[in-house]
């Protein structure tokens, strides 16, 4: 049985369930349950993720958590028990994990890994935490890195800012808004700085002191790799200072062993120090790391003789210096230790060792040696930041390795509380002594003792270094042979306080002898006492000391015996009556130098300051005391703060009226001393001696004498030097009043009270009167007002302790009030008041509401004046933020109504005021006074939103009533709400947020919505029936609809969990926004009419919104508009007009869906009903437009509303004309917004241009339109497109002067101007197109404007312009392009393409694969249909995308030009492809049965005519076939247009040789005379002859007769157009070609033969004819019908076709089937090829380019022909001689090159070529590296000619059925492509000709390849 769970209520999934048992919840790992039951180990509850669905799931794979439960019941909510951080820490991974999926999709793999680190480095971190194993300061730094890092990862993500404070989320009702501002501020910047989290709001009011923080730098020696030495060492480290040229810090000691290891083997890898408490600017000093390796054993290394070996003597070796500031950046930058490798070098003279490291450093290598290798002292290095406290908090490892804490020298720059420290260094610096009678220079050593008083030795005072223990002795280290020994070493006394008294140094000299004995001989000494007679310590300052003789029986013993004598030169002047006898002699000779530095918090050098603490020994100086005291050094002061304190009070109590106002400046000058950073941390020392050790009861008389005795006298004196320093130091002058007068109350039970409370108040009038003074013309008195002002709000908290909260406020709001207004100070005052008043309402005191009664009016009133003169922004918005921050925290006092009340009354107008100023600045870029940078401008607008926000969300019902009623006019209410209109409407606009600051826009949408509905009642109430007012009206609704377009509300752009979040605690504002704007639109009555149609697009917006129940709402605003402009106008024209522009701006944007889209398809599928439904359709349009809500639904009452309208007849039109423009609209923009490719945005943006001018005559909208097209074009390149586009806004123009505003990127101007320039542009664009032609009507358009102005230096240039266009078209090559019709069927395309098909214009070279390619990379979704028929219904309508495509030939309009035969081929050229409308292609297909003997009896051709909605080229590429035409032609008809065509071919090419327009190369000529000729000899015309004049045929088919004879006279004008061709040919014929000619003869005679039976009238031939030859019936060729017994060769094109004089049809004498020019493939005798129809088994499919391949380049382009393209050549023809001649004789015309012999022998190893491959239906295709490159020489002029089978690989169809089986080349074939690539690559002077020279290459292919040899130079011709 199920029972509620009472304990187990949240869990996390520990296994994956898959619910697959009923009622089961399918969970997966990590997810979070609530658990609502349990029933025997199961439990039925929800997934945190999917709160909606329940279900039932094992409790074993639950890991129960603790939580909190609310409301426990059916609704209860349940909370985990853990901490925030780590619940969010929970979330955000959660969240994170699909999103770091998506990145990986996205390729944003930077970020994919730096995420992945961030997110594993997140789960370390939330396990550390829920250890329970940290400390509470590791608790605190895990949960900084936490959140840095959860910031960094939203941030980084897009995802939503989190405010937090003290590193958890904050509640947004918790806190005021401006404090939830500066916490996203604080977060962004924590994000933006990866560094610490900031955890508290950040003073905005004056700047705290801040603590300096300071570096210490972690030294480890790894190692001393270099050790040679063989004894043991001792390495010093240092800090030095190169500019200072001195030490700056202790040393660090490490004592070696003979190997290199530490010498006390419990050091390993400990051997570390820190040096420590290095400032700022110690960090930029020039600082060394240095290092003096100091060895321990024989005087020389390299003599074991000097010294025995038992004596060690302390010897300089070597040094070593690292540069820190080298280092610095690298070991910044890491978080660990870096190791660094130090060179030791050595000393060439021991004398300069002082200064080693000094010529190291300055590279004077002349001094030093450098080490034999790079190996050293290996040390590691880590620079660590903060107080030695967090130091060792945060790298506890360092400690627990021994480190060496090693000091500064001197304190550092922040002397701690506490920090006691009692340290003498000692530098042994020089000595000078005499030679003593030795030949040679002593080797000097320095023993130093330190001794008591009674001469007993202090024992561990003394130290080397840190590192090591204390010593009671230190020796010196010795130089070798030197009577001046200088060394430059330091050493650390710490001798005890109670010991330094008294204790003197005591110096012993020895020499240390290098004889057998080796002793070391004492031979004088020195001392010093450490401190002097009159108590001060030994200076810091370098000391020359005597040096006394004495030998080794000298005794010490009795120290008295010289602790006597003089120890320096200032002390025997002090004592000059020194007896002579004495046992020890001064050798006046003998010098000894040390430097002595004292670092001590108790022992002082100072005289002054041991006078004053000893002040009653002298009483006569009393008050020279006094004023010496500030000249004391501040150390010495903090050292001594509290006895000098105390001496002071004790001098006041002893001689107020003498001492008093000395004491005064004395205290103020130590008050004063410890507000210097340096000192600033000695303040809780100054606060613990007022609170616990002050003793002046008495005291407060005094100080608050003087202190108005200064206050009084600011107005007199001209310097005020110690007045304002008096001011400064305010706070703790208070303190030890106050302090004084507790203790003396204390003593006299409250005696003098009321005296007490007198002075005070007077106290208080001297400082009204200091603050009123004018002090424009004194600049001292400002800074005396200035210093006051600061140091005022620091008294409130001491004058609390003796006054009421009242009282004190009484106090402070007299001072304020004193101050002078902001008119008349001056800025800096300005300042300082503000801050001063930041500093009141930041106090104690302003939290009681008590003194906020009193104080509030006076804080407003001065931030009211500034406010009104736009001064001090910054400040003021910090002082309201702080008060709003008050009000927030104390919102559940009675009182606080009435402070909010007063804040509304002077603040409210004024904050509205600012803003709007503030934003209109911002948006100008005008610098706000105040502001020094962009970031400010933001930061202050921001700032004082969230004031404004603040005092909004704090208002109540009763605040805005009272708000309303106060207004004392109409138009003061009306100013009133349009500037809170405008103010709300910018923030929308502005984005004052950042679009992830979610939580501070959702809260401003709360307060905005929530003060829009207060003040609609009374817009409403006073702005609508007489009084009506647009301007405020026309703001409301500009606010409501901003506000609901919003993106921060758009809700269904985020995650489900953070929509539940919104809407549980805001609910949907959008939908609260559009009930206020629906129920104030149906308020307005009769003025609705004021905002049709203004009102319209904005409305429109509001219904875009992806919300059911906002489109639901606006809906009866739309009827209202019709209803309302139709009982005005009588029709709703406005609102149609305004509908369409709106929906062209919205959709553009990016507004709209799929959902729409289906909508419109809808209302065309029911076009055809009645208006009714449309209207239907229309309405429900607008209120289920983007929502996939019914179509009908859901406001059946304003439907049957609308229908019993009497206007809704007129809607028809207006219903198709939005649904029109709503599809191509939704089509535009998402071909815009996608990855689209170049054509279909033109092709969509064609459409809708179309639409504009054609439906709705929007002209505006029109030509913005053409621009767009027209900059796509140009984008594409597509300059003859762009140049017609531009062309249509020209075509507007008229030449006139009529002046034209500003449009577009169009200055102001007339239209001529505008005219003008648009034609020069167009000129230049049809230009870049090299489309010459249609400039040139431009050219000379403008020419006549020109020349009507007499401009003729523009005309000049036009007519120049027109005649190089003239030049250009008669020299430059263009490419003629390739046309392809496209059809597009199914529902899935755009609605502009869909179920249409089109005419593309290709791409220069583009052939049908490639251009099939484009197509289907463009519709990736596409499938390429493989047949031509037109597809049925069920394709038409499938949700798919099928494309049709195949290459279809022009048919030109201009046919006369193509007629003329002196019409150059170029210009011919032009027009066969431009101007074109109408294109056809054709397919053969047999008809009845097949004639095996002559197929061509059947043979048909279905011919279709395509017929384009606009000529090709035009402003697209393509353009819809608007009409198609199907017509068969029979097979004799086609016979007619065979011959019909090669006929005009052979005469225009005929014609160009007779006119010289050919020069010089007569091989075309040759060989399309040649292909006639040999065809119709073999069977070509013959074949016709056999089908159309056999008498069966003429019988059958009577009404064929006139056809019949026209074919015969076309045969009898072949026959004469050859005869006149040969006489033309023997005319300019080679001598060396004349046996091809003699052919040519024959074969003609053969041919004419054959003919003359059926073709009387023959036998005359022309004279060029004459002569015999032997035909040659081994050779059979056709060019025409050709019987399959027969054919031997095919020659796809005849050379008269490659001149391309005239286009004719596909189906031509040369070929039935469509191929390029020039190739051929040449078959073996046992090719496959029985009948016509095979040959159509060849062509290509529509994957190969047989069908488009002639248009993309001309037939010179020999090259460039595609794989299925193929000429079929039998081996045999003309003789190899014969070749070989005509090929020579060609080259001689041509170039006129020196002949060069080669072997006449062919080689046997040219292979024979198979195809490459076939299609995928069968089309043979040469492989890829046969291919060519297009970009060859142009050989031979243009040439078109189309294909007849657009579609068909496969056979030729009998009965429309296609055959399957396909045909493929013998393995012998060899293509002359590959010639031709051999040539391409210019390797043809070898292979080329041997190629040729093969038997079984036919005389022919010469023929053929000839013009490609012309082509390369490199040929070299046979002989």
């Amino acid at each position: 049985m199920w029972t509620p769970t009472e304990e187990e209520k949240y869990g996390v999934v520990i296994c994956s369930f898959r619910g697959s048992i009923p009622q089961g919840l399918v969970l997966e790992l990590g997810e979070t349950v609530q658990i609502l039951e349990k029933c025997e180990g199961w439990y039925r509850g929800v997934s945190i993720k999917k709160p909606n669905v329940k279900g039932i799931f094992p409790a074993n794979y639950i890991h129960l958590k603790k939580a909190i439960v609310s409301n426990r019941g059916q609704y209860e909510t349940v909370v985990p028990l853990e901490d925030s951080v780590v619940t969010e820490v929970t979330a955000t991974l959660q969240e994170w994990a699909i999103l770091w999926k998506q990145l990986y999709v996205k390729h944003k793999i930077d970020l994919f890994y730096k995420l992945r680190h961030v997110m594993n480095e997140l789960i370390d971190l939330r396990r550390q935490l829920l250890s329970g194993h940290l400390t509470q300061d590791q608790v605190r730094e895990v949960k900084r890195h936490l959140t840095v890092r959860l910031d960094w990862g939203n941030e980084h993500l897009g995802l939503d800012l989190v405010p937090r404070k003290d590193f958890e989320v904050v509640d947004s009702d918790q806190i005021s808004i401006s404090d939830l501002y500066k916490m996203h501020l604080s977060s962004r910047h924590s994000v933006q700085q990866s560094t610490t989290q900031v955890d508290t709001i950040r003073q905005r009011h004056g700047e705290a002191c801040r603590m300096p923080v300071p570096h210490h730098f972690f030294v480890s020696l790894k190692s001393f790799t270099y050790n040679t030495i063989g004894e043991d060492t001792d390495v010093f480290f240092s800090l030095y200072d190169v500019r200072e040229s001195k030490q700056i810090s202790e040393r660090f000691l490490v004592r070696l062993n003979k190997n290199g290891g530490p010498r006390n083997p419990e050091k390993i890898e400990r051997m570390c120090g820190l040096f420590t408490d290095l400032s700022s600017k110690d960090m930029k000093r020039d600082l060394y790391i240095v290092a003096h390796v100091i060895r321990i054993g024989r005087m020389l290394l390299n003599d074991s003789k000097k010294g025995p070996s038992h004596l060690h003597y302390r010897r300089p070796y070597g040094c070593a210096v690292l540069s820190i500031m080298d280092v610095l950046q690298s070991i910044s930058e890491l978080k660990e230790e870096k190791d660094f490798v130090l060179k030791v070098y050595t000393c060439n003279n021991e004398n300069e060792w002082y200064q080693i490291h000094e010529n190291i450093i300055r590279k004077s290598s002349t001094k030093y040696t450098a080490p034999s290798s790079n190996y050293g002292l290996i040390i590691s290095l880590q620079l660590l930041r903060g107080d030695m406290e967090q130091i060792r908090r945060e790298n506890p490892m360092i400690f627990n390795r021994g480190v060496s804490v090693t000091r500064k020298l001197g304190f550092p720059d922040v002397i701690m509380p506490g920090d006691i420290r009692n340290d003498l260094y000692l530098t042994l610096e020089k000595g000078d002594f005499e030679r003593g009678g030795k030949s040679v220079q002593k080797n000097i050593e320095v023993t130093m003792y330190v001794l008591y008083a009674d001469g007993e030795i202090l024992k561990d005072c003394i130290s080397l270094g840190s590192g090591e223990p204390n010593r009671s002795a230190y020796h010196s280290f010795v130089l070798y042979h030197s009577n001046s020994p200088r060394w430059g070493e330091i050493i650390k006394l710490p001798i005890p306080i109670d010991r330094f008294r008294g204790s003197h140094l005591r110096f012993e000299f020895r020499h240390c002898s290098t004889k057998d004995k080796g002793e070391k001989k004492l031979f004088g000494f020195a001392f010093t006492p450490l401190m002097r007679d009159d108590g001060t310590t030994l200076s810091d300052d370098i000391h020359e000391l005597y040096v006394y003789k004495c030998d080794e029986n000298s005794t010490f013993n009795n120290h008295a015996l010289y602790l006597g004598l003089p120890c320096c030169k200032e002390d025997y002047n002090g004592c000059p009556n020194i007896p002579s006898s004495l046992i020890f002699q001064r050798s006046t000779k003998e010098t000894f130098s040390i430097s002595t530095q004292l670092s001590s918090t108790k022992l002082t050098q100072n005289v002054d300051l041991l006078a004053l603490l000893k002040w009653k020994a002298y009483p006569d100086r009393v008050m020279d005391i006094l004023g010496r005291l500030r000249h004391v050094n501040g150390e010495e002061i903090v050292k001594f703060l509290q006895d000098i304190l105390d001496t002071l009070f004790v001098i006041l109590d002893d001689n107020t009226e003498k001492y008093g106002l000395l004491v005064f400046q004395s205290l103020v000058f130590i008050i004063n001393l410890l507000r210097d950073s340096k000192y600033f941390h000695f303040r809780p020392v100054m606060d613990m001696y007022i609170q616990k050790h002050f003793a002046g009861a008495l005291a407060y008389k005094e100080l608050i004498r003087c202190l108005k005795w200064y206050m009084d006298r600011s107005a007199e004196l001209v310097r005020q030097d110690h007045i304002q320093e008096a001011m400064r130091a305010l706070e703790y002058l208070f303190k030890f009043i106050v302090q004084s007068r507790i203790l003396y109350s204390r003593a006299t039970c409250g005696m003098e009270e009321e005296q007490f409370r007198s002075s005070i108040q007077e106290l208080f009038q001297s400082i009204r009167f200091v603050l009123s003074l004018d002090s424009r013309s004194s600049e001292t008195l400002i800074f005396t007002q200035a210093a006051l002002l600061n140091s005022f709000p620091a008294i409130f908290d001491e004058l609390l302790q003796m006054f009421t909260v009242q009282e004190v406020a009484e106090f402070v709001r007299g001072t304020l009030g004193s101050m002078p207004s902001t008119v008349h100070i001056g800025q800096s005052m300005d300042v300082v008041k503000l801050q001063s008043i930041a500093r009141t309402v930041d106090s104690r005191l302003f939290s009681f509401s008590e003194s906020r009664r009193i104080l509030l009016p006076v804080v407003l009133h001065h931030i009211h004046l500034h406010l009104r003169q736009q001064k001090e922004l910054l400040i003021c918005s910090g002082i309201l933020s702080s008060i709003f921050s008050i009000i927030k925290a104390s919102s559940l006092e009675a009182d606080v109504v009435e402070e909010v009340e007063m804040m509304v009354e002077s603040l409210l107008d004024v904050l509205l005021q600012t803003l709007l100023t503030i934003m209109s600045k911002s948006q100008s870029q005008e610098a706000v006074r105040g502001q020094r940078c962009p970031q400010c401008t933001a930061e202050i607008t921001g700032e004082y939103v969230s004031c404004l926000l603040s005092l909004l969300r704090q208002m109540s019902d009763t605040h805005f009533q009272h708000l309303l009623d106060n207004f004392q006019s109409k138009d003061e209410l009306k100013e009133f709400l349009l500037k809170i209109f405008c103010v709300f409407r910018n923030l929308m606009k502005m984005s004052v947020f950042p679009r992830d600051w979610m939580v501070m826009r959702l809260l401003t949408s709360n307060i905005i919505v929530t003060t829009v509905q207060y003040l609609s009642s009374a817009l409403h109430k006073n702005f609508t029936e007489t009084d009506f007012d647009f301007k405020v009206w026309n703001s409301y609704f500009s606010l409501a609809v901003l506000f609901i377009n919003q993106p921060s509300l758009q809700l269904e752009t985020v995650t489900p969990a953070k929509r539940k979040k919104i809407l549980d605690k805001y609910g949907d504002m959008r939908v609260m926004m559009a009930y206020e704007l629906f129920s104030m639109w149906q308020n307005l009555g009769e003025h609705k009419i004021h905002f049709i149609p203004g009102m319209i697009g904005p409305f429109l917006g509001v219904t875009l919104v992806p919300q059911t129940e906002v489109r639901n709402i606006m809906i009866p605003i739309f009827h209202d508009m019709m209803d309302w402009e139709q009982r005005k106008n009588g029709n709703f024209k406005q609102v149609e007009a305004e509908l369409i522009d709106k929906l062209d701006s919205l959709v553009s944007e990016g507004k709209g869906d799929e959902n729409y889209r289906e909508l419109f398809s809808l209302l065309i599928v029911m076009g055809n009903f009645t208006f009714c439904c449309q209207f239907h359709l229309f309405v429900s349009l607008l209120h289920a437009a983007w929502s996939r809500t019914q179509l009908f639904g859901p406001y059946p009452s304003l439907l049957e509303k609308i229908e019993q309208e009497t206007w809704r007849e007129t809607g028809v039109s207006f219903v198709t004309s939005v649904t029109r423009l709503m599809e191509r609209l939704l089509d535009y923009r998402d071909c815009m917004k996608g990855d689209e490719t170049e054509n279909k945005k033109i092709g969509c943006t064609v459409n809708l241009m179309n639409f504009y001018k054609s439906e709705i005559n929007k002209e505006e909208m029109y030509i913005r339109y053409i621009h767009k097209l027209c900059d796509m074009h140009l984008q594409a390149e597509n300059y003859t497109e762009a140049a017609f586009t531009l062309l249509l806004y020209c075509e507007l123009l008229q030449w006139e002067d009529r002046p034209l505003r500003e449009f577009l990127h169009y200055p102001s101007q007339t239209e001529w101007q505008r005219k003008e320039g648009l034609c020069r542009k167009i000129i230049h664009y049809f230009n870049k197109g090299k489309s010459w032609e249609f400039g040139i009507p431009l050219c000379r358009e403008l020419a006549i404007q020109y020349e009507s102005l007499y401009d003729y230096q523009s005309l000049s240039w036009i007519r120049k312009m027109e005649a190089t266009y003239y030049d250009n078209i008669m020299e430059q090559q263009r490419l003629e392009p390739e046309f392809f019709r496209v059809g597009f069927y199914g529902r899935k395309f755009p609605f502009f393409l869909r179920n249409k098909e089109y005419v593309c214009r290709g791409h220069d070279y583009e052939r049908l694969e490639t251009f099939q390619q484009r197509m289907l990379s463009e519709f990736p979704q596409a499938i390429a249909m493989q047949h031509p028929n037109h597809p049925d219904d069920t394709i038409l309508q499938c949700d798919a995308q099928y494309l049709q495509i195949y290459a279809v030939t022009p048919i030109p309009d201009n046919i006369d030009v193509l007629q003329m035969e002196r019409v150059p081929d170029r210009i011919k050229s032009f027009y066969r492809v431009n101007n074109i409308r109408k294109f056809r292609y054709d397919r053969p297909f047999h008809k009845g049965p097949k004639d095996k003997e002559n197929e061509f009896k059947s043979l048909w051709i279905e011919r279709t005519t395509l017929t384009l909605t606009h000529s090709l080229p035009g402003i697209s590429r393509w353009f819809e076939v608007e009409r198609r035409e199907l017509v068969e032609v029979s097979p004799l008809e086609n016979a007619i247009q065979v011959v019909e065509n090669k006929n005009q071919e052979l005469r225009t090419l005929i014609s160009q040789y007779q006119h010289k327009q050919m020069h010089g190369n007569i091989n075309l000529l040759s060989m399309c005379l040649n292909g006639v000729i040999d065809a119709a000899v073999n069977g070509g015309i013959a074949r016709y002859q056999e089908a159309f004049f056999d008498k069966d045929y003429i019988t059958k088919h009577p009404g064929d007769a006139e056809k019949i004879t026209q074919l015969k006279e076309l045969m009898q004008e072949q026959v004469h157009v050859l005869g006149v061709g040969l006489a033309v040919h023997e005319k300019f014929v080679h001598p060396e070609m004349r046996p091809l000619h003699k052919k040519l003869i024959d074969q003609f005679q053969m041919m004419q033969s054959s003919l003359y039976h059926e073709l009387p009238g023959l036998d005359k031939l022309s004279p060029a004819c004459s002569g015999t030859s032997t035909p040659r019936s081994s050779v059979l060729v056709s060019h025409g019908p050709m019987s399959p017994e027969s054919i031997k060769l095919v020659h796809r094109h005849s050379p008269l076709n490659l001149l391309g004089s005239v286009r004719h049809s596909s189906s031509s004498l040369s070929s039935h089937t469509s191929s390029e020019t020039g190739n051929l493939v040449i078959l073996t005798d046992s090719s496959v090829g029985e009948t016509a129809e095979d040959m159509y088994h060849m062509q290509a499919s529509p994957s190969t380019s047989s069908l488009s391949s002639t248009h993309s380049a001309p037939s010179q382009m020999i090259n460039s022909a595609p794989s299925s393209a193929r000429v079929l050549v039998k081996g045999a023809g003309l003789t190899t001689l014969e070749a070989e001649a005509l090929y020579l004789s060609t080259e001689q015309i041509q170039h006129g090159r020196q002949q060069c012999k080669l072997p006449h022998t062919a080689p046997t190893n040219v292979p024979h070529l198979c195809p490459g491959g076939t299609t995928s239906r069968g089309s043979p295709s040469l492989p890829d590296k046969y291919r060519h490159t297009r970009e060859l020489m142009m050989l031979l002029p243009t040439h078109r000619d189309r294909p007849s089978s657009a579609m068909y690989p496969a056979a030729i169809m009998e009965n429309g059925q296609v055959t399957t089986h396909c045909t493929l080349m013998p393995s012998t074939t060899i293509s002359v492509m590959l010639l031709q690539h051999c040539l391409h690559e210019h390797c043809a002077s070898l292979l080329f000709i041997q190629f040729l020279h093969h038997p079984q290459v036919p005389s022919l292919a010469w023929m053929e390849v000839t013009p490609l040899c012309q082509a390369v130079p490199a040929v070299v011709c046979p002989p």
